[in-house]
């Protein structure tokens, strides 16, 4: 994996952000409103915990980049970015830098400026369990991100066609640090089964990464010389169909994927993530105005977020998950098949009982 095919990811991710909207599963999701639950604005907290810390935001900057001297820049602006408002970050996938000494720096930088911050760590799944507690070590890493790119290395030109090892490989991982283990998609979704499974590994939290954001189709497609596998963008469920799929059994769940604006962030944790990542949305802001920009950008989500709770007279993020929402479109389509009945979530605040999955 070279510096070349990194710097390739920006741009590309970076120019699906300024071809505009695309079908969103988060479109699906209305919150019914209620004239006169509003509450007073400072009574609302924002704290949440992820993967067993305790974070003053429920959204987080997801993995990225690095591998590059273009990338440790946007690195660096990041880290700044997360330092200065208190957000967690995940580092892109440090498989290059476990190969390339040279290029470490450029993941390190997420430490280095954000010292006393949450940090992941982000590898493949097909890594050695002693790759993991590597990557880990370079960032001093406060979790690890395992990421499930299955559709992405199908598409992508020096991509692994080879996937039946995986499972195993994720528990000598899950054995192996001492660090908790986020498993991550990539923007495919993780199913119901897949949830499931990743329960019986002994994976405790799971970012569901649904699609409707970066489309790794489109990107690695554009990489290959005839364009060949157009007809695969899309691939893969949402982030709200999957919340709504997942098991009684699942682990802790994140959500990220095409996440656009701070109402996605209240509708997912509305439907029981406890934190939200974001990539694209933030990659745009700070590839046009660096740290700066980004950390003004957080404080605006952040104000936003919080007026939205009050609006919903949800004081906190469990109250949150008690107001009402409707879920329409493709997303009660796909509920529908699978057997999620979603009347309940419609009538929470009437204190029904939820037999939503």
């Amino acid at each position: 994996m070279s510096g070349d095919r990194k710097d390739d990811h920006v741009r590309l991710a970076a120019a699906q952000q300024a071809a505009g909207a695309r079908v969103n599963g988060f479109d699906d999701v209305t919150f019914v409103h209620h004239a006169l639950d509003g509450i007073d604005a400072d009574r609302v907290s924002l704290h949440t915990e992820i993967a067993g810390t305790r974070l003053p935001l429920p959204f987080y900057i997801n993995a990225m980049t690095g591998g590059s001297e273009m990338t440790g820049a946007v690195n660096r602006d990041l880290a700044i970015a997360a330092r200065e408002t208190g957000v967690a970050i995940a580092s892109g996938s440090v498989s290059i830098a476990l190969g390339d000494p040279d290029v470490a720096s450029t993941f390190r930088v997420l430490r280095d400026e954000n010292p006393d911050g949450f940090v992941m760590a982000n590898l493949g799944v097909e890594r050695s369990a002693d790759d993991a507690l590597r990557a880990v070590e370079l960032l001093d890493a406060d979790a690890l991100q395992v990421h499930v790119n299955a559709v992405q290395e199908t598409v992508m030109p020096e991509g692994s066609r080879s996937f039946s090892t995986w499972p195993a490989s994720l528990e000598r991982i899950v054995a192996a640090v001492d660090v908790p283990v986020i498993v991550k998609e990539v923007g495919f979704g993780l199913s119901a089964r897949t949830l499931q499974r990743l329960a019986d590994i002994g994976v405790a939290y799971a970012d569901v990464s649904g699609n409707g954001g970066t489309d790794f189709v489109r990107v690695e497609n554009e990489r290959r010389p005839r364009r060949d596998y157009t007809y695969l963008e899309g691939w893969g469920q949402s982030a709200v169909a999957c919340l709504l799929d997942a098991p009684a059994g699942a682990p802790e769940l994140l959500a990220s994927g095409g996440v656009r604006s701070p109402l996605d962030v209240a509708r997912a944790l509305a439907l029981g993530a406890r934190g939200v990542g974001v990539s694209g949305s933030f990659l745009s802001v700070v590839l046009d105005g660096g740290a700066e920009a980004l950390r003004e950008r957080i404080s605006d989500w952040a104000m936003h977020l919080t007026s939205l709770l009050a609006l919903l007279g949800a004081e906190d993020l469990a109250a949150l998950r008690s107001t009402d929402v409707v879920v329409g479109g493709a997303t009660a389509e796909f509920c529908a098949a699978r057997g999620v009945d979603l009347s309940a979530l419609a009538q929470r605040t009437l204190g029904r009982s939820s037999n939503v999955r």
